[in-house]
């Protein structure tokens, strides 16, 4: 009995003390992961000439930059395309101290400001040693598939999923866009038709003319259970941006919250909806029909034969693989998610800028006219013969690009960036519009709206230099660039063939951004039938 006894007091210290280990072990985590480390590559950027805030624990510059950009939203804003401070006030107060650069807390990750465009070239290209940093929880709710992968998955996807957006593919799809725009024009031409012209807000219209040219392009027949897609991401991504600021709380994820309890049923609700269509679409063409010619068809046709291949042979003794049934889920709400908010963010700031500049509007209208006529605009038109329409849109994406700024981290190893020594862990803010509008690229009017600095194509308005990003840089450049311009062109022939408009007495011009760069009061416009 006393030796029972004896191994059973043993039994329970070894437990105890293992506990005490685990305990200590995930102490020592959170402390390493939430004050050691972000306070020892405090002092790595601060060694080198870096502005920032001292660190805070957990929280970082999450609260002071939350007031900082409250206060933005509520002041008033003249018409100018230097917006940098209303958009990032706390980059913008740091910036006015520092001759390098600055850098700021996402939580306990110190964020470097990147503005150089010979800098900003680097970290795209090295893809491998820069990469997509893991998401916060939350933002990878609306963010997943292509956009989150790197090294072998990432080229693999990026392999299935290109077809799609090949040119010869997308001008299958502008039936699609067509049909979307002409629903939204004619509601249009209802409203004007009664006063001769009227003022609408043309942003929703904007976002319902490509959710639903999305939806047709993507699912073809089933666009209707699509658009409930669109709708259920929109209020997702709400719900997301509401909550970012606690999402850096340890087990926030894990607490049953009003919205933590309607972001999971949101996701179900999504899963189902494209679980069906998906579904339904590769069971018919596993019994033979054909693939359709809309985004859903040429992704399950690229799929079946990366699957057909798998079969056949190995890479370099490595497995081939085509995606999974939830890969593919998550590979169509992505294009959702980033789709159709490009391409809507690029028409309302183009509606915004040609309702100020009248001249360019009307030059405009005469070349969809001397190309189209009345009629419905075509592939080669669109794509080949509208010079001005494609230096206005390329010169809105430089003063307005859908994303202001990208991240890249490193992971694995000190790395220098120019003069810069960048220890891992550290995030790198890739300030898209710092490039965009550097004067020594730009010239002295780099802040002012001039389409004809494009009239020789990109190459020669940038002088050489990579420092035009709308769509980001090297091998992982948008794969939807050619959608979204397409879209677009569309979109702005079609509205120019119908209206003139001009900026009402009403519209507030105020860039906001949360996951693209949209109008805060809306794009509040005079429309007049012509």
């Amino acid at each position: 009995m006393m030796i029972t006894s004896e191994i059973s007091s043993l039994i329970k210290v070894s437990v105890g003390l293992v506990l005490c280990f685990v305990v200590l072990k995930w102490l020592w985590k959170l402390l390493d992961g939430f004050w050691i480390t972000p306070k020892r590559l405090e002092k790595c950027l601060k060694r080198q000439g870096l502005i920032g805030n001292s660190y805070k624990f957990l929280v970082g510059d999450l609260k002071e930059n939350s007031k900082l950009r409250d206060q933005a939203k509520n002041k008033p804003l003249p018409f100018t395309h230097d917006y940098f401070s209303r958009i990032q006030p706390l980059l913008h107060k740091l910036l006015q101290t520092s001759e390098k650069s600055c850098y700021t807390w996402m939580g306990p990750v110190p964020t470097v400001l990147i503005t150089e465009h010979e800098l900003i070239r680097d970290v795209f290209t090295r893809m491998n040693l820069f990469k997509k940093p893991k998401l916060n929880y939350l933002v990878e709710i609306l963010f997943s598939g292509l956009v989150r992968y790197e090294g072998e998955k990432w080229a693999k996807h990026r392999k299935i999923v290109n077809p799609a957006f090949h040119m010869e593919k997308l001008k299958f799809m502008l039936p699609a866009f067509q049909t979307s725009i002409s629903e939204e024009l004619e509601k249009w031409e209802g409203l004007v038709t009664k006063t001769g012209s009227t003022e609408i807000d043309v942003w929703p219209s904007l976002l319902s003319i490509t959710a639903d040219g999305i939806s047709r392009a993507a699912f073809g027949s089933s666009f209707q259970d699509g658009r409930k897609i669109f709708d259920l991401i929109t209020e997702q991504k709400e719900i997301v941006m509401s909550n970012i600021k606690y999402s850096f709380i340890p087990g926030w994820k894990y607490m049953p919250t009003k919205a933590n309890r309607r972001l999971e049923s949101i996701h179900k609700e999504i899963q189902d909806l494209l679980n069906g269509i998906i579904g339904r679409r590769k069971k018919a063409m596993e019994e033979g029909e054909p693939a359709k010619d809309d985004v859903l068809g040429i992704l399950l046709e690229s799929n079946f034969r990366e699957a057909k291949l798998m079969k056949t042979q190995n890479v370099g003794g490595k497995k081939q693989y085509a995606l999974s049934f939830p890969e593919m889920v998550e590979e169509c709400k992505l294009f959702y998610n980033a789709g159709q908010e490009t391409t809507a963010v690029l028409l309302v700031w183009t509606m915004i800028l040609l309702g100020k500049h009248q001249d360019w509007q009307a030059q405009a209208r005469e070349e969809v006219l001397a190309t189209f006529g009345k009629n419905k605009p075509d592939f080669d038109g669109l794509n080949n013969r509208l010079k001005i329409v494609t230096m206005i849109l390329y010169e809105v994406l430089r003063l307005y690009p859908p994303v202001g700024a990208t991240s890249r981290r490193l992971y694995d190893r000190e790395t220098k960036l120019g003069d810069l020594t960048v220890p891992p862990g550290v995030v790198l803010s890739v300030s898209i519009l710092h490039a965009h509008l550097d004067p020594k690229v730009w010239g002295d009017d780099a802040k002012e709206f001039n389409p004809e600095r494009f009239s020789q194509g990109i190459a020669k308005a940038t002088k050489g230099t990579n420092a035009y990003l709308p769509f980001g840089w090297g091998p992982r450049i948008c794969i939807g660039q050619n959608f979204a311009l397409l879209e677009a062109k569309m979109a702005l022939a079609m509205i120019l063939q119908c209206f003139s408009f001009e900026l009402s007495p009403s519209y507030i011009h105020a860039p906001t951004s949360l996951t693209a760069l949209t109008p805060q009061h809306g794009a509040h416009l005079i429309l007049q039938r012509i």
